[in-house]
């Protein structure tokens, strides 16, 4: 209706994971709505869907064409749309959905990590206006070559954001299966307690870090817009975390663990241009290591490993992949003081930790570890740095 106030809501593959999951949030929406807001929700791929799709390519193709990948993977979140759409209709709710392109979400060309350029939502207002509940495909969009493209890993976080800075939107709402943002996974370390706000760049350092809660993107696009995004759980009844603009002392507000990353090292002889080239030629976003050495390294993620025959080619590069280790990192303003790699290290020998490589970044200091240790180093480093200055 004209004038209401906007919220937009995302929902994450394990809020949407079944039909009796679907029909909860379905009920939830429909409260938001009897609440006077205009409700835009942007929902992932049910579960596993997108692995399953991925695994799926992977069956006919060891390297799926990219363009053709886009084409499958998407389908995952227009099956979420529909069937949360028809799961509202059922209940009462008039709703309808989009997918990315019909939603206006124009992207750049890049297959797979597609960057979001522009948002259109004349046909989302319009049915705004007539008391609908828009459902949104996450994690999609069209480029201006009128293709479909993927925004990469969390996409959908970078949908629910951008929607919501181009409809103005009171509030954006993430909602997943965890009450906010915690001071680390508290699935691997029980003490971890949950925080009430998170600074943009801390935050957006802790996605790049590991932590899962939100996608990097997403938050630096809510920090260039102001978008205040509120990380909360699906169906409890917690605080949740805003995410917005704030400044504290300079501490280590969380830890996050990565067990999803391979590194790469270059031989002195190697060029790092090629390598880098290549890596980019095949999607694969290294990021470089910042720590005094003579030879460059780079973080992988392991999704982009492609198959044996790509980490086979880097060895043509002059480079060694490193797989089965884990990235534990000490994020926040802190994290510039000298002593916290020190500290790093020092957990991660009382853990019984081998410290494979090290990563000094403004916001984070990182260690690398065997994965195998990955939940005892955790413990150990949140144990130093959060617990023992609370």
């Amino acid at each position: 209706m004209a004038g209401q106030p906007i919220l937009v809501h995302k929902y994450g593959g394990s809020s949407v994971a079944d039909v009796a999951k679907m029909k909860r949030v379905a009920a939830l929406i429909a409260a938001r709505r009897a609440e006077g807001f205009g409700l835009v929700v942007v929902v992932s791929a049910m579960g596993d869907a997108t692995d399953e799709l991925l695994a799926l390519a992977k069956q006919v193709s060891a390297n799926p064409p990219r363009r053709e990948l886009d084409m499958l993977l998407t389908a995952g979140e227009r099956i979420s749309m529909a069937l949360l759409s028809m799961a509202l209709i059922e209940g009462g709710t008039p709703a309808i959905s989009f997918t990315g392109s019909q939603s206006g979400i124009i992207t750049s060309h890049d297959h797979a990590q597609a960057r979001i350029i522009d948002v259109r939502p004349t046909r989302i207002r319009e049915e705004l206006e007539r008391g609908k509940v828009v459902i949104v495909a996450g994690y999609q969009g069209v480029s201006e070559k009128r293709e479909v493209t993927t925004l990469g890993r969390g996409g959908s976080d970078t949908t629910a954001v951008a929607m919501a800075a181009a409809l103005g939107a009171q509030a954006c709402e993430i909602c997943s299966d965890v009450d906010g943002v915690f001071s680390a996974d508290p699935r691997l370390v029980p003490s971890a307690r949950k925080l009430e706000l998170v600074a943009y760049e801390e935050m957006q350092e802790l996605a790049r870090c590991g932590a899962k809660v939100l996608n990097a993107a997403a938050v630096e696009f809510a920090r260039g817009k102001a978008i205040c995004v509120h990380a909360r759980s699906t169906f409890g009844g917690g605080t949740g975390t805003r995410i917005l603009a704030a400044e504290g002392p300079a501490a280590i507000c969380g830890i996050a663990t990565d067990a999803e990353v391979a590194l790469l090292e270059a031989d002195p002889t190697a060029d790092p241009t090629s390598l880098l080239a290549f890596t980019a030629e095949r999607g694969a976003q290294a990021r470089p290591l910042e720590r005094d050495a003579s030879r460059p390294a780079w973080a992988l993620p392991t999704a982009d490993l492609h198959d044996e025959a790509f980490a086979q080619e880097l060895g043509r590069f002059g480079a060694t992949l490193i797989r089965d280790v884990a990235r534990v990192s000490a994020v926040g303003r802190g994290a510039r003081e000298p002593t916290v790699l020190a500290r790093l290290r020092e957990a991660a020998r009382q853990a019984g930790a081998e410290v494979l490589d090290v990563d000094a970044k403004p916001l984070s200091a990182s260690i690398f570890v065997a994965k195998t240790k990955l939940t005892e180093v955790a413990r150990a480093v949140h144990a130093a740095l959060i617990e023992a200055n609370r």
